[in-house]
């Protein structure tokens, strides 16, 4: 046999495993190409090509390639990469749901939070103060007893203005309300008793020449404090209101032949709005006085800034003054115009309403009827319309303004400055 030399054997070899090499590439190719239109039979089709494996140099054996296909473990892995991207979202959407809960419940518990805190603060303040007070109580009671002693007289003779005037105030009212029945004997008992203690108050207090404050003229106090200015307004508010309810007292006193009792109510509502008018006016004199005398002893700045302030409180006062003039006015106007509520009603009328006043339950005296067609007496309509605008029976609007004076009353209010 002849041998070939050892490159010839080299490159034969090597052209026989490329002519080998080329059936199974293709056999390859038409496999996937198999793999790939059954892919209805399968879940997934998956192909790993490893790498070929090439027999070495020189070796006897023959150069067979061997392609392992493992479908089944690409399917696999298709489906665990599948699986693992939805669980991947899945755990994403539940890290967000999960991540807004926790923001909500954390938002909640904080508002919780902070209105605890907010109770908590609240009631231990409350408690600070209810400590601050128990442990002080001892010593504002000390306090509080020093300067009832100190000002026992003005606290008492305020004590005594104040239950005279409610004293006399209810039994005037009640005294006009029983109209005819009203007991003259009471009514001169009250102005009586209103007179003395007016003249018992300047009586006591002489040496200070309160009423002089009547008069728009200064008590002798010497340089007047604010405690001192309050006592003089205040006492002779009191007395001003004993002045008017003494007026209303011989109103009361008047027959009613001479004055008829709604022009008594009309009365009483003009001496009630020129009282407190007048009330108005007479504080000012004293509180003029009390901060012009603020600086007066020293002289430069403070006296300076004691004149603003006197020329401020006149600025205020004629303003408040004028604001009252135009509803004093209203009211003056009604009471020399006196209005009517309705005309004479008709016997006919009258005995169609039962010949009964519905507010007196009593047959009717000087029947009046509204513009409602109901019919009362002119003394209980009068009395109903110091308080009310509309019919008893129907509520129909029939007067524009309240009187409410008209009933004898006297304003508690305290013009103080």
């Amino acid at each position: 046999m002849k041998h070939r030399p050892s490159y010839e054997r080299k490159c034969s070899g090597e052209a026989t495993s490329l002519d080998e090499k080329k059936p199974f590439i293709m056999q390859a190719n038409s496999g996937h190409a198999h793999n790939q239109t059954g892919r209805s039979e399968s879940a997934s089709a998956g192909l790993s090509l490893p790498a070929l494996r090439l027999p070495a140099e020189g070796s006897s054996t023959s150069g067979h390639v061997s392609i392992e296909l493992h479908p089944n473990d690409a399917d696999n892995g298709t489906r665990s990469s599948s699986r693992q991207t939805r669980s991947n979202v899945h755990g994403r959407f539940q890290s967000r749901h999960g991540h807004t809960h926790s923001h909500e419940a954390d938002g909640t518990e904080a508002q919780n939070n902070t209105d605890s805190r907010e109770n908590s603060n609240s009631i231990s303040e409350a408690l600070h103060i209810y400590q601050w007070l128990e442990k002080s109580f001892p010593y504002i009671l000390l306090f509080s007893a020093k300067l009832i002693v100190q000002h026992i007289a003005g606290i008492s003779v305020g004590i005594g203005l104040l239950t005279t005037f409610l004293y006399a105030n209810k039994c005037i009212v009640n005294q006009v309300f029983l109209r005819e029945k009203c007991s003259r004997v009471q009514c001169i008992w009250l102005l009586v008793f209103l007179t003395c203690s007016s003249l018992f108050l300047y009586y006591t207090f002489y040496s200070q020449a309160l009423y002089y404050s009547l008069i728009f003229m200064n008590p002798s106090l010497g340089p007047l404090q604010f405690w001192d200015a309050l006592w003089v307004v205040g006492i002779t508010d009191f007395v001003v209101k004993f002045f008017f309810m003494g007026l209303k007292c011989l109103v009361l006193l008047v027959p009613s032949f001479f004055l008829s009792y709604k022009s008594k109510g009309y009365w009483y509502m003009c001496l009630e709005e020129i009282s407190q008018y007048y009330c108005t006016f007479v504080s000012t004199p004293v509180w003029f006085r009390y901060l012009i005398d603020y600086g007066s002893e020293t002289s430069g700045a403070v006296w300076h800034f004691g004149i603003l302030l006197a020329l401020l409180y006149l600025v205020l006062k004629l303003l408040v003054i004028f604001g009252q003039w135009k509803k004093s006015a209203t009211i003056l106007a009604t009471f020399f115009t006196q209005p009517t509520y309705g005309v004479a009603a008709s016997n006919r009328q009258c005995s169609e309403a039962g010949d009964i006043c519905a507010i007196c339950q009593a047959e009717f005296t000087k029947p009046i009827a509204l513009v409602c067609q109901h019919v009362f007496c002119e003394e209980c309509i009068s009395l109903w319309f110091s308080r009310e605008k509309t019919c008893p029976l129907c509520r129909t609007v029939i007067s524009s303004h309240n009187h409410k004076w008209k009933d004898g009353a006297t304003s508690l209010q305290l013009r103080l400055f």
